[in-house]
């Protein structure tokens, strides 16, 4: 795990504890996973933008679909998956007390 994996769990971690009064604890750990997996789309865009020379000022050369499914690296999947864990083994804990 580095660095960018253990700040995004975190992360999530403090907005699912956060919404979990309101919400339940799986629906706010669900919209904090969400909120990092948009994060990473947005990311896999420009990532795939500057691979086709796309300078800032410039409508993005990436179609809405391509961040979903293109340029995604092993780092910028485990910060979605990683975050995922710790939501659930959060959300299970809680159910369990």
């Amino acid at each position: 795990m580095n660095k960018s994996q253990l700040e995004h769990a975190l992360i999530a971690l403090l907005i699912q504890l956060v919404l979990w009064p309101y919400l339940g604890m799986w629906v706010a750990g669900a919209i904090a996973v969400t909120l990092l997996l948009g994060r990473e789309i947005a990311q896999n865009e420009y990532r795939l933008a500057s691979r086709r020379g796309w300078k800032w000022g410039e409508p993005l050369p990436v179609k809405w679909h391509e961040g979903v499914w293109r340029a995604w690296t092993s780092d910028s999947v485990y910060d979605v998956l990683v975050p995922l864990a710790l939501c659930v083994l959060a959300a299970l804990a809680l159910s369990l007390l």
